[in-house]
């Protein structure tokens, strides 16, 4: 039975067997709390419901699932490569997508947690001044989103590694051991394992803190990693070994229609045919993303805020290709 069907329909679903080679044996599990502030945010919810999946990336995300493997998206901007995360989260009920923003200072350690030493020290001298008890390690140590993604639940968590491409040069490297893996030390946890065998530490997008046992963070089941390029570089061959590549198109005309329904309504599509062919024209001879059609169309529905009544000319403003010099 398919368990990704890509219609944005939550539903009941069994994680199917793992390949002998990708089973990790991480635990005791835990059962995250997510956080109501975070979970569920509305543009999330927005995101998941208005993304269009075609069948192609319904299957490779069916097989990135079974194989246990990362996949890897890339394509021009705005063609919803990172919104295919948000989906899969919500259709299958797997909590708050965990989302790793990538730049060009970014290290592997980000992603997996951070350790503030300097607070640490800082209320542990106020605490010998005050003749209390130092507070526990734990208080100090934040698992980021690939590091909350690691520990051992019963079901994957969702995590997106946005924009790999603007890494520095070695991070694709860095990540390989992990992925491969399932796992990560603290080493700040490590050292004390004797002593404090588990450590409470805080993770991404949740109200209440995780047990972390002997400085180790493995999977259970292994999360469906969602990483994102716009093919601004090429990735070394061991890195694209381990990983499951679609390249999403820029969605046609049919596509298309269905993003502005899922948008703005039945109405707001019926009303911009011209709005719609006015995209596809400026689109074959110059790099557009869809949220641009999308803005184009939103103004057109509010002409008397924008004091331009002419809806081509209003159009023009967004319909700017992403390539122009200015």
């Amino acid at each position: 039975m398919t368990i990704f069907r890509g219609d944005g329909t939550p539903h009941d679903w069994d994680m199917p067997p793992a390949p002998p080679w990708r089973r990790f044996g991480g635990g005791p599990l835990i059962t995250p709390v997510f956080d109501e502030e975070t979970d569920g945010r509305p543009t999330d919810l927005e995101r998941a419901l208005t993304y269009r999946s075609d069948a192609r990336e319904v299957e490779l995300v069916n097989i990135a699932i079974l194989l246990r493997r990362p996949l890897l998206l890339t394509g021009r901007p705005g063609t919803g490569k990172s919104t295919l995360a948000y989906a899969i989260a919500h259709e299958l009920g797997l909590g708050p997508v965990l989302r790793w923003p990538i730049t060009s200072r970014t290290t592997l350690q980000d992603g997996l947690y951070r350790y503030d030493a300097i607070a640490r020290l800082q209320d542990a001298n106020l605490a010998r001044h005050q003749q209390r008890p130092d507070a526990d390690i734990g208080r100090y140590v934040q698992l980021g989103p690939l590091g909350t993604a690691l520990l051992p639940t019963e079901r994957p968590r969702v995590v997106l590694i946005d924009e790999v491409d603007k890494s520095d040069v070695d991070l694709p490297n860095d990540l390989l051991n992990v992925l491969e893996e399932g796992e990560f030390l603290i080493p700040e946890l490590v050292r004390i394992a004797d002593s404090h065998e588990s450590v409470e530490v805080g993770m991404e997008r949740a109200a209440a803190p995780a047990p972390v046992r002997r400085g180790t963070v493995r999977c259970h089941a292994f999360p469906i990693v969602v990483m994102t390029s716009n093919g601004e570089r090429e990735f070394p061959p061991a890195f694209l070994r381990r990983c499951l590549r679609l390249d999403i198109a820029e969605p046609d005309s049919r596509r298309l229609e269905a993003i502005v329904s899922a948008h703005l309504g039945e109405e707001a599509l019926a009303a911009s045919g011209d709005i719609l062919q006015q995209f596809l024209q400026r689109r074959s001879t110059g790099e557009l993303a869809t949220d641009q059609l999308l803005n184009a169309i939103f103004l057109t529905m509010h002409p008397d805020q924008t004091g331009v009544a002419d809806r081509r000319e209003l159009a023009e403003l967004v319909l700017k290709h992403l390539s122009a010099a200015y």
